[in-house]
């Protein structure tokens, strides 16, 4: 699904040149979980960008299903972020006077989709908040920000998940309940899933691991994993089910 080739990506800060990767092979196949991990300044993030057609790379070729993404206009990169990936970020991003429904909504806005409540609140079934739909950011916890952005990921059946540090602001037990769901929506749903983490006990739920540093993938390995690394909430996630397509 995804192939990278000699990507480099060069920043010009002043008159100095700041060559945040510096040369990245990788595939990443359909339906794989897996953790890009590294120390702050290693690239890690700037290689999740580009993967997620947010950022471009200065040299190389970046192929999603065989197409050369990286020649693509800024319309066409901007069709593929709707229609072929979510994301989640550590911040959730939630707009502080919409409720959780019409956060979750807002893609399927931005696609002129039909039937826009009834899809955005079947994603939110999958991470167990239809009962809080009407909540604003400031009347849910964390946990259940993260799984209203989780849901707004989800509301456009993308076939890849790319989540930056999705964990980085919650507690350990609200951290299991969010990598549950994400290793649900993988192993139920096939959706690939990759995270940027720092914590090992967040990629130890990942099937793969790729380490990063000074912009080079430094290793690359197979993990076995484990369900109960953080502590586990009274609450267990639900186990999502297939939402409904959403219809122009």
């Amino acid at each position: 699904m995804i192939r990278l080739r000699r990507i480099k990506k060069t920043y010009h800060v002043g008159t100095q040149y700041v060559h945040a990767l510096a040369g990245i092979d990788l595939e990443i196949d359909d339906g794989e979980f897996l953790a890009i991990m590294g120390p702050s300044g290693s690239g890690k993030s700037t290689l999740m960008n580009i993967i997620g057609c947010l950022d471009r790379p200065s040299e190389g070729v970046y192929e999603l299903d065989g197409i050369n993404v990286s020649r693509l206009s800024d319309a066409q990169l901007a069709k593929i972020r709707n229609q072929r990936l979510g994301f989640v970020f550590q911040s959730f991003n939630l707009l502080p006077r919409m409720n959780a429904l019409a956060q979750v909504a807002l893609p399927l806005v931005y696609r002129g989709a039909a039937n826009r409540n009834r899809v955005a609140m079947a994603a939110l079934k999958m991470v167990g908040l239809e009962n809080r739909a009407d909540h604003k950011p400031t009347q849910l916890s964390g946990g259940q920000q993260q799984r209203v952005a989780i849901a707004r990921a989800l509301v456009g059946n993308p076939t890849i998940i790319l989540a930056d540090e999705p964990t980085g602001a919650l507690d350990s037990r609200t951290s299991h309940d969010v990598m549950e769901i994400f290793r649900l929506l993988n192993e139920q749903r096939g959706i690939t899933i990759a995270f940027v983490t720092h914590e090992p006990e967040v990629a130890a739920y990942t099937r793969r691991i790729v380490s990063v540093r000074d912009g080079l993938i430094v290793s690359d390995k197979p993990n076995i994993p484990v369900t109960q690394t953080l502590v586990p909430h009274h609450e267990p996630p639900h186990a999502p089910a297939a939402a409904p397509e959403a219809r122009a």
